[in-house]
């Protein structure tokens, strides 16, 4: 029996263990993470985050290459604390046309030095990127990382969708579809209809303000009416009660002159 219980300990530690580095081993990769949206098309900041897989060592350099199928006109890196950085462009064989002028380089490689990410940490470094392909569905970046006790890693193996994860998989960014001009039309109408309703809105309120402060009037003229009214009923009783009391003094001061 106690057999038994030892076995099923002992096969249920070995699965936690695998599962745990399994995990590890996931999320462990040098990736690129979008701030918002990356619309094809469109301009793009992104994080490209960076762990340190060693426990003797610290990270002291990062090398990420951009694609050379769909050149980015636009690469700039956000600087970071403690890390120096170079930007490196290279020649385009087709010039790219972005808002209407004619580019002929683009950026091929970011490289940060000088900082250290030690064991059990990570950093993050933030690019602002642009022109994003229409064409394309995503964009592969090969990294590389560089310890300090000489170690180098390559981030350059690209996954294949429907096959397992390579081992040193390339950070992958994965591009949306844009917003399209029918839907920007629709919310531009959308808009002056919303306008034209508010409007709307607007005049039935002041229509409906003037007849409440018209019905406010008549109220309180109504009001006003009513207090008149009572004031002349009440000078009329005291006019009756006053000429009582005069023909009850002159018979009281007849009776007098009598007797």
């Amino acid at each position: 029996m106690n057999v038994t219980r030892m076995s099923v300990v002992s096969v249920a530690g070995a699965a936690a263990s695998a599962v745990l580095l399994c995990a590890g081993t996931a999320f462990a990769h040098v990736g690129v993470q979008p701030v918002g949206p990356a619309e094809k098309g469109g301009y793009a900041t992104v994080n490209v985050k960076v762990p340190n897989e060693r426990d003797n060592a610290s990270t002291v350099k990062l090398e990420v290459s951009f694609p050379t199928d769909h050149p980015l006109s636009s690469v700039m890196p956000q600087p970071v604390p403690g890390w120096k950085t170079a930007v490196t462009k290279t020649k385009l064989d087709k010039p790219l046309k972005v808002h209407g002028k004619e580019i002929d380089e683009a950026v091929s490689k970011v490289t940060w030095t000088g900082g250290k990410i030690g064991p059990g940490e990570f950093q993050q470094f933030p690019l602002s990127l642009g022109q994003l392909p229409e064409d394309a569905d995503q964009l592969v970046f090969k990294a590389v990382q560089t310890y300090d006790n000489d170690e180098v890693v390559r981030w350059i193996e690209e996954p294949k969708e429907g096959e397992e994860e390579p081992q040193a998989p390339a950070p992958v960014l994965k591009l949306s579809e844009p917003a399209g001009d029918d839907h920007h039309g629709a919310s531009g109408g959308e808009a002056k209809s919303d306008a034209k309703d508010d409007a709307k809105d607007d005049a039935e309120k002041a229509g409906h303000k003037d007849e409440a402060g018209h019905t406010s009037e008549t109220a309180a003229g109504g009001d006003s009416s009513g207090g008149n009214d009572n004031t002349a009923r009440v000078l009329a009783v005291v006019g009756i009660l006053v000429g009582a009391a005069g023909v009850a003094f002159g018979v009281l001061a007849g009776r007098r002159r009598t007797s």
